[in-house]
């Protein structure tokens, strides 16, 4: 049987991921559409079309270390594992949001969420299992001063990516920003990438040896209520046609070359 989870899954493309993952599976196969309201949760999988995998509803809320471990285990006591892994939680801000009052918020959920995630489930990760981390072009170096690219190169643990996300985070709050880039999505991006790497430079032997794929993914410009507060996304694909190329990944022949990097559209984007 194939277990696969869906972080912030109860809209938009998290969202298509699940009714992509259900329609590719098979009735033996479970997985899970997690958010943070329980309500949107059973909301989002009573809409859920009626064939293929079972779709289950479970609250996680990934900016909460005992949320994220609770399910780690309960999904360790169900199913001894899990097969398939997408980390789509994310806190999304307008251009009208005030970066000084939203980064703590945050900072927890896309980053620290994201560490969070990569300790708590890559070790539950079977043969051939897959953990892919939505993330965005944005998170490449050349977005970012040479003065900072040391913050998220050297850092050979993610306990030490998380202290230089502190940095970054506090440095905000106080408006201390110097080098730093105003939109913040871009050092929260790269810092979701570094986690990507880091952790995959920990696991590269074995997960090759062992079938599995981790890395970071760039769904490209999605027509969402989101991005349209920031661009004209009118042209731009559904989350549905987004999905396409990232639940490709899950299920197509590792590719050694995508191995903790950041793939857009099937490339490889590089980090510097």
């Amino acid at each position: 049987m194939t277990v696969a989870l869906v972080t912030g899954a109860t809209q938009g493309l998290g969202l298509a991921l699940v009714e992509g993952l259900a329609q590719r599976l098979e009735p033996t196969d479970t997985v899970y559409l997690t958010g943070r309201y329980i309500d949107r949760v059973t909301a989002a999988v009573q809409a859920m079309p009626g064939s293929g995998a079972q779709v289950r509803g479970e609250l996680l809320d990934v900016s909460d270390p005992g949320s994220v471990n609770r399910f780690a285990k309960q999904l360790t006591e169900r199913h001894g594992g899990v097969d398939i892994v997408f980390g789509n939680a994310v806190m999304r801000m307008g251009p009208d949001d005030d970066p000084h009052a939203i980064i703590e918020k945050y900072a927890e959920v896309n980053n620290f969420g994201t560490t969070r995630l990569l300790r708590a489930f890559a070790p539950l990760l079977r043969d051939n299992g897959r953990l892919l981390v939505v993330a965005s072009s944005l998170g490449t170096l050349h977005h970012l001063a040479p003065v900072l690219h040391k913050r998220f190169t050297e850092p050979s643990s993610l306990d030490e990516l998380d202290e230089q996300i502190e940095i970054w985070r506090d440095a905000v709050l106080e408006r201390r920003t110097s080098a730093w880039p105003a939109f913040i999505n871009i050092p929260s991006k790269i810092g979701q990438v570094a986690a990507v790497r880091i952790l995959a430079g920990q696991r590269r032997a074995h997960d090759l040896e062992h079938g599995i794929l981790i890395a970071s993914v760039c769904p490209g410009m999605m027509n969402t209520p989101t991005s349209a507060l920031w661009w004209d996304v009118s042209a731009a694909p559904t989350p549905a046609q987004a999905a396409i190329g990232l639940l490709d990944m899950a299920f197509d022949p590792v590719k050694p070359e995508q191995y903790g990097e950041l793939v857009r559209f099937g490339e490889v984007v590089p980090f510097s």
